[in-house]
């Protein structure tokens, strides 16, 4: 294993790790786009609120089931093919989007594009393969391009509709997985595949991981509420600054963006606490920043101010958190990163998805005030995920 990752990372050429960072961020913001146009598409299909806003939800669940379905897939057939598919495939998918009449169609869509959005996290494994030698700074370059990606999207999206309309986020999207696919074609190179089971196994061998570690099951459980709150936070914020009194312009929601990434800079520093053997305090730093966040804004919902700080605090939580859960999971087994990988970052974005759905029924139920409930209810049982489960001492902690 290590041998193949020796022979293949001198013939690297230096662009390769830049362009899977690009990849990677272009074609995981195509989950995020929608937030800040939900009410363009909602008006231009003619559906209501509540009807609009499980796009965000069926686009997060299409993630969570690709994550578990399709990752572990990267072990077994050859990830540069298997990448140059799913991009291909998402690009017919846009391009569907971008015509779009009826809700049931932006629905499926919405679905599809979440599903094989995932190439994403198949460029995260396949980086760290590359280089052995400087794996963790090879994995951290992909993943700021995750980062830029995911908290990009809103600003990009938002401008677009202003300027050319919703539709042209997709035809736009559309054209950059295009060019980052045949940037791929000619600089990635072909990693052989080191699984020698049938589908089936790869699976079972992944669910295996959940009874085996209690660190898993608690990292992928605080994931799931930490993430659901964040998407809970960004569908319904939507709604919120597009409603009485502040009524903001789409494009104006969208720069909303710019202050999550500022947040995701500070967010590293997390990491390096996790390096120190803290994760415990990190964690509780974490956590007690988003329920802060919330606090916050539901005292002054219409502050300008209060938002921005809140938005800033909120991202920089939610981000540390996950951080310091990709700290405690992947020292718990060398040669199963991937796999980890697929069962937090499964429940992570199902958590999402839940998100979404809970926090547009709160809307739906009690507008603002009850959406902001139902997240400080949701910091509430992470605070105390985090309470209960102790600072390991040994990486195989068991129930």
């Amino acid at each position: 294993m290590s041998s193949t990752a020796t022979q293949n990372t001198p013939q690297l050429h230096p662009a390769v790790i830049p362009v899977m960072a690009v990849a990677a961020g272009v074609t995981v913001a195509n989950i995020y786009y929608n937030q800040p146009i939900l009410k363009d598409i909602g008006q231009s299909v003619q559906a209501t609120g509540a009807e609009i806003g499980k796009v965000s939800m069926f686009a997060q669940l299409g993630y969570g089931l690709g994550m578990f379905f399709l990752i572990p897939l990267g072990d077994k057939v050859n990830r540069k093919n298997l990448i140059l598919l799913l991009s291909s495939l998402l690009i017919v998918a846009l391009t569907g989007f971008s015509f779009a009449t009826k809700i049931y169609q932006v629905y499926a869509l919405s679905l599809l594009v979440g599903l094989l959005a995932t190439s994403a996290q198949i460029l995260m494994p396949m980086a760290a393969t590359l280089d052995s030698v400087n794996r963790g700074k090879t994995v951290g370059k992909v993943f700021s391009g995750i980062l830029v990606g995911i908290l990009g999207a809103r600003v990009i999206s938002g401008l677009i509709a202003d300027w050319l309309g919703w539709r042209w986020v997709y035809g736009i999207s559309a054209i950059m997985v295009f060019m980052v696919a045949i940037m791929l074609k000619f600089y990635l190179p072909n990693v052989p595949a080191k699984f020698k089971g049938n589908y089936g196994s790869l699976l079972k061998s992944a669910l295996s991981l959940i009874p085996e570690f209690k660190i898993l099951r608690q990292a992928a459980l605080l994931g799931f509420f930490t993430f659901g709150i964040f998407c809970s936070f960004w569908t319904t914020l939507t709604f919120h600054l597009s409603s009485d009194p502040l009524n903001y312009a789409t494009g104006t929601i969208g720069l909303f963006g710019l202050i999550a990434i500022g947040g995701a800079m500070v967010a590293p520093w997390f990491g390096k606490l996790a390096d120190k053997g803290d994760t415990h305090r990190s964690l509780l730093i974490s956590v007690g920043m988003i329920i802060a966040s919330v606090l916050l804004i539901k005292v002054l919902p219409y502050s300008l101010v209060a938002l921005i700080v809140a938005i800033f605090f909120l991202d920089i939580g939610v981000q540390a958190a996950q951080i310091t859960n990709f700290a405690r999971i992947y020292s718990l087994d060398e040669h199963a990163h991937s796999r980890l990988n697929t069962i937090y970052m499964t429940t992570y974005f199902i958590g999402g998805s839940a998100g979404t759905y809970f926090g547009l029924l709160s809307w739906k139920l009690g507008g603002w005030d009850m959406s902001t409930w139902q997240m400080l209810l949701w910091g509430v049982i992470a605070i105390v995920i985090v309470m209960a489960s102790k600072s390991p001492k040994s990486a195989k902690g068991k129930a």
